[in-house]
């Protein structure tokens, strides 16, 4: 058996068995070495074969032979020797698995370095300080990862241990809860990736960048990304050092800038969609190291999918177009005209969603639901927010608060419902029939404007109407000639449904009592949605409560009426009795460390630092996102551990973790609505009502949390 193959290994396999043997991310360096010619640093993989071997029985037999004899056959290509005190060979070595598991399994850059090894680098480049950064960048991260105290001189012990602890890596604890969200089977195994090095730290004409082919924000056919020089591909997607934007090489080094035009436009022709593509540039010399299909907006997606189904020259036809994007097509993003900007301002908060909005004020969610079905736009004005705004919120064409900041409740649903918000603004006071604005009374019903881009709000309309993006009537139109139906996708409720538990108990009375008292205001799709039932169970038990006189219609949802609070709350202290008033205050508190983490990863995920301000996240940087994925990814290991455990006193919290599981699994596939979309079953959502719940348990109010800096 053959557990080792070079990067231009003929597999003459199909793509999908060649990602099983070698990994995704070595399938496709193969796709770029063998079929598209472009210079890619030499190397070689170890199999998911070797892996399944290793961790079964140990080392296989016969496998470092072939390590050796690949590192031989690289040295040849490269010139250098590995473990050569004159001009040494350094590897990285990083994992590969057949599906992607972004950030789960281990890496390790510049390996290869000892006493001798470093001199003859610095000797080689005439640069100790190049050199000695290598060896600190990599003792470092080998320490960290292989976990050991101290880097073995050897540079082969050196390389052994760095593939036995990617092998590890595959099972390790992040590795293996990211594979029970993602429903990977577990014995697949990892590839394990070893390339020439090379160094974009090396020079001032070497640097090392990420790009897309098109810019994944608007569409725009032109190369959008970052090159930093005198680097490491670390301090690009680090987000810590200032980066240039791709257009500098044309300037800069104008034949890498042509070459990259070139490279890019075949990978994506061979895609046949926006690639994402990482680079490093060595003495001026372009190499070329990964690349994937990119992430992109929704408006991006529409005029990606429209342009290049327009193009003769490109492989995509209409209809292939038109399904790429159909989910996106039943409901088309929107963009705002510019306001004018004659007009003075009443009063600024925080600019917590963008975008310009205009209606009469409503400082009710029922008075915002009712001007809404009147066909009315509508401004909702609360100090703050609360689930039980949320169904005005969704009703609504804008939203202002005086109180709160860029995590609060208002700010993160209209970010996720793409409603333009101002949050936090003080100046403005919140009256039963009027709003005071900067000293202004404004009547309920007149009309007011905000500006979430910039935090402004003001007297009267300014224009500035959303209106859908002219791609998607294009897009439609083609749908409408070829006969294509755009129907809103039914996957969320599919995917709800089929991972709710087995065994599950049917939802009762209770249940819904209790979902009603978190949620607030709910619809029987929703309500089963959070107790992993079906909508008409829902609605048969609502109607039932309803000829109880416990829940009642309110605004378009269901809520509980007084007598229904009455019992609910009832359950909730039976809950707490069962339980222990001492346990569950012990599990708020600790969801509290939680929380922390959960409100930065929601923010980190809206809004960026961009030159030391703050901006929105327009998810155009796919490394940057996917750094904030993993960081939901880590949280949800933390919190998955907290609620198990908290699961033995209180089981029906279960509930609570299937929902967080579903939602950290989607959004880790690339679904961004269920970081933190209202729309959906999202993690931030579901986490919202988790909270909610605990705090009843533990006989507390939100309102005296928040007091206490603790909500």
């Amino acid at each position: 058996m053959t557990y080792v193959f070079s990067f231009d290994h003929q597999h003459r396999l199909p793509l999908p068995e060649v990602k099983a043997l070698v990994g995704s991310k070595a399938a496709n360096i193969a796709t770029m070495v063998n079929e598209l010619g472009l210079p890619v640093p030499p190397g070689f993989t170890i199999s998911t074969e070797a892996c399944r071997a290793y961790l079964a029985h140990g080392w296989p037999d016969g496998l470092d032979a072939e390590i050796v004899a690949q590192m031989h056959a690289l040295e040849e290509k490269v010139g250098r020797r590995f473990g050569n005190g004159v001009d040494p060979l350094l590897v990285s070595v990083r994992s590969g698995a057949p599906v992607s598991m972004p950030g789960m399994m281990e890496t390790i850059l510049n390996l290869g370095l000892n006493d001798s090894t470093t001199a003859g680098l610095a000797a080689a480049s005439a640069s100790e300080m190049f050199a000695a950064n290598c060896r600190s960048r990599f003792e470092a991260q080998y320490c960290s990862v292989v976990g050991v105290d101290v880097v073995p001189a050897d540079p082969w012990a050196q390389l052994r241990g760095a593939v036995e602890a990617v092998f590890r890596s595959w099972m390790g604890d992040k590795a293996r809860s990211y594979r029970r969200k993602e429903g990977i089977p577990e014995d697949l195994g990892t590839g394990v990736t070893v390339q020439a090095m090379v160094f974009g730290n090396r020079s001032i004409d070497s640097g090392t960048g990420v790009l897309f082919t098109r810019n994944p924000a608007t569409g725009e056919n032109v190369l959008y990304g970052d090159v930093m020089f005198n680097a490491q591909g670390e301090d690009v997607v680090a987000g810590t050092h200032l980066t240039d934007p791709i257009s500098c090489l044309d300037t800069r080094m104008p034949d890498v800038g042509r070459e990259l035009r070139e490279y890019s436009g075949r990978l994506e022709r061979y895609h046949r969609d926006l690639c994402d593509i990482e680079f490093t540039i060595e003495h001026g010399k372009l190499w070329m190291l990964q690349v994937r299909v990119g992430k992109r907006s929704k408006a991006a997606a529409l005029r990606i999918a429209k342009e290049m189904a327009e193009d003769p020259a490109f492989p995509l036809t209409r209809e292939e177009a038109i399904r790429r994007v159909a989910a996106i097509l039943a409901e088309p993003p929107t963009h705002v005209t510019a306001r004018r900007t004659d007009l003075h301002a009443l009063a600024i908060g925080l600019p917590a969603s963008p975008g310009i909005a205009s209606g009469e004020v409503a400082t009710t969610p029922e008075a915002a639901v009712a001007a809404a079905d009147a066909g009315r736009p509508v401004i909702l004005v609360r100090s703050e927010t609360s689930p039980d705004d949320v169904h005005g919120m969704a009703r609504a064409k804008g939203i202002l608060t005086s109180k709160g900041g860029f995590v609060s409740h208002a700010a993160v649903v209209a970010r996720g419902w793409e409603i333009p918000a101002v949050v936090g603004a003080v100046s403005v006071v919140v009256e039963p029939d009027a709003i005071v604005v900067g000293g202004t009374r404004i009547s309920v019903g007149k009309t007011i404007s905000i500006d979430g881009t910039t935090g402004e709000v003001f007297e009267g309309a300014v224009g500035g109407e959303p209106t859908v993006v002219p791609e998607a009537a294009v897009l439609l139109g083609w749908a409408r000639e070829l006969g294509i139906p755009i129907e809103a996708p039914a996957a969320t409720e599919a995917a709800v449904a089929g991972d709710a538990p087995a065994a599950r108990e049917p939802a009762s009375p209770d249940d819904v009592l209790r979902a009603l008292l978190v949620k607030g205001f709910a619809l029987p799709e929703q309500l089963a949605t959070a107790l992993g039932s079906t909508a008409g169970e829902m609605a048969d038990i609502v109607d039932r409560l309803a000829a109880d006189g416990l829940v009642e219609a309110s605004a378009g949802s269901f809520r509980l009426t007084g007598d229904g609070k009455t019992v609910a709350a009832g359950l909730i202290e039976a809950d707490t009795a069962r339980w222990g008033l001492s346990e569950a205050t012990a599990a708020l508190d600790a969801f509290i460390v939680l929380d922390g983490q959960m409100k930065t990863t929601v923010t980190a995920w809206q809004m960026r630092e961009v030159d030391g301000q703050q901006t929105f996240n327009d998810h155009s940087d796919a490394a940057y996102d996917a750094g904030v994925l993993a960081d939901l990814g880590r949280l949800h290991d933390d919190a998955r551990a907290w609620l198990e455990a908290c699961m033995g006193g209180l089981p029906r919290l279960r509930t609570y973790l299937a929902r967080l599981d579903l939602a950290a699994r989607l959004a880790g596939e690339g679904d961004g609505t269920y970081v933190a979309s209202p729309r959906v079953d999202s993690y931030h959502g579901v986490w919202f009502e988790l909270h909610e719940d605990l705090i009843l348990l533990a006989g507390r109010t939100r309102a005296a949390e928040v007091a206490a800096g603790r909500a």
